[in-house]
């Protein structure tokens, strides 16, 4: 899956309707350094999975948390830094302290990033009772 998720899959045009947003707000969030889309030979941006996933976040910031972009290139540190320490916690720190990884995940979520593959590995987990209700 990891290799995927930075394998650049989109054009411009395709990377704006899946975050809905204009491509000219995509060419301006790489210009302020937001996002770096790979490009082809001919000079096309083309936008991963993993590009997708920050252009949702920088969309939530802006619109639902109303920061300017340097507050969303903070933001965007602040979720790379936490996210680098909840991946160094060993398996025997997160079963000593759930709520540690509890508070990291909460504050993760305040900045906008949702884990996608830890929200299918929790469904996964889920009771397939429970699942269908």
């Amino acid at each position: 899956m990891q290799g995927r998720f930075n394998e650049p899959l989109f054009v411009i045009s395709v990377a704006a309707r899946l975050v809905e947003m204009h491509p000219q707000t995509l060419r301006k969030y790489e210009r302020e350094g937001l996002i770096a889309p790979s490009r082809t030979q001919g000079n096309l941006r083309l936008y991963s999975d993993r590009d997708i996933e920050r252009l949702r976040q920088v969309k939530y910031l802006v619109e639902d948390r109303g920061l300017n972009l340097a507050g969303v290139q903070l933001a965007l540190g602040l979720t790379h830094r936490l996210r680098e320490l909840r991946s160094s916690l060993t398996d025997a720190t997160r079963a000593a302290s759930p709520d540690l990884c509890g508070e990291l995940d909460r504050v993760l979520g305040m900045l906008g990033f949702i884990d996608e593959d830890r929200v299918a590995e929790m469904r996964a987990r889920k009771d397939p009772v429970q699942a269908g209700d």
